[in-house]
């Protein structure tokens, strides 16, 4: 029987429409501030190289064809999904004149306050709320760097008339009002996204933190999303394609299984 050919082929199948999804997520967003693309990830599971090589593996099938030339289920493998990864690289720049508007060049994150915690973002569109501190266009306070406590940590500003430089440091006339904090995650893959460009660290992991001395800030631009729209296009039709094929294969097994089932007894084999 081509069960578990089918099997494989529909494991590819449902592997190609995940990556379809995700391509599509990247094409959608290709315009929004600071997006980082997607990427699905998968690998090969073949179901006896996965097994320690001291189990014992027996037949549980009757004599057969297939027990004189047993492969130990090496021959019965499957596409699996291991998920996906955010590709961290540097958008494009762009000007805006906005005096508040903020865009990271090189490694960095800027820390934020929500009401779940500090979280990070590299969307630098920064506006004043009602109570004078600098915060995202949801509302949440951007940080000052330091190793106080979070809510203590706000920035507050008189007015739009400000200077940031390249290190981050924000004046109001000659006074120097703090530096925005502007940190390193050591390890990226410990974070998940939020949703409008937010980061957060994923449950039960641990991240260490550091000062982004490296990432210079512009003030008046904000980062592009990193999608490239050529590449994005030509991934979906070579998924689109995979997919196709894969449905090919599907039907192509179920032909066999039908034949196997309906014309090889009436023939009588």
């Amino acid at each position: 029987m081509s069960s578990n050919g089918i099997y494989t082929a529909l494991s590819g199948a449902v592997a190609q429409s995940q990556r379809m999804d995700t391509i599509a997520n990247n094409i959608a967003n290709s315009n929004t501030t600071a997006f980082k693309k997607d990427q699905q990830t998968f690998y090969e599971y073949v179901t006896a190289n996965e097994k320690p090589p001291d189990v014992i593996q027996v037949p549980r099938v009757p004599a057969s064809i297939e027990s004189f030339y047993d492969m130990q289920g090496g021959d019965r493998g499957y596409v699996d999904s291991s998920g996906t990864y955010t590709d961290h690289s540097q958008g494009q720049l762009k000007k805006t004149g906005n005096k508040l508007d903020v865009a990271l060049e090189g490694k960095g994150l800027f820390e934020v306050l929500t009401p779940q915690g500090v979280q990070y973002t590299r969307n630098g569109s920064f506006k004043i709320d009602n109570q004078g501190r600098l915060v995202t266009k949801h509302g949440f306070p951007v940080l000052m760097a330091g190793a106080a406590p979070p809510e203590t940590r706000t920035l507050n500003l008189e007015n739009q008339n400000v200077i940031v430089s390249y290190t981050g440091e924000i004046y109001q006339g000659n006074e120097n009002l703090g530096k925005i904090s502007v940190v390193e995650v050591q390890n990226a893959d410990a974070l998940k996204k939020q949703g409008a460009s937010y980061f957060a660290v994923k449950e039960n992991f641990a991240v260490q933190t550091q000062n982004a001395e490296a990432a210079r800030l512009h003030q008046g631009f904000v980062e592009g999303s990193n999608v490239n729209i050529v590449q994005e296009m030509t991934d979906m039709i070579s998924a689109s394609r995979a997919f196709e094929s894969a449905q090919k294969a599907i039907r192509a097994f179920d032909m066999i299984d039908q034949k196997l089932m309906n014309d090889v007894p009436k023939a009588g084999y």
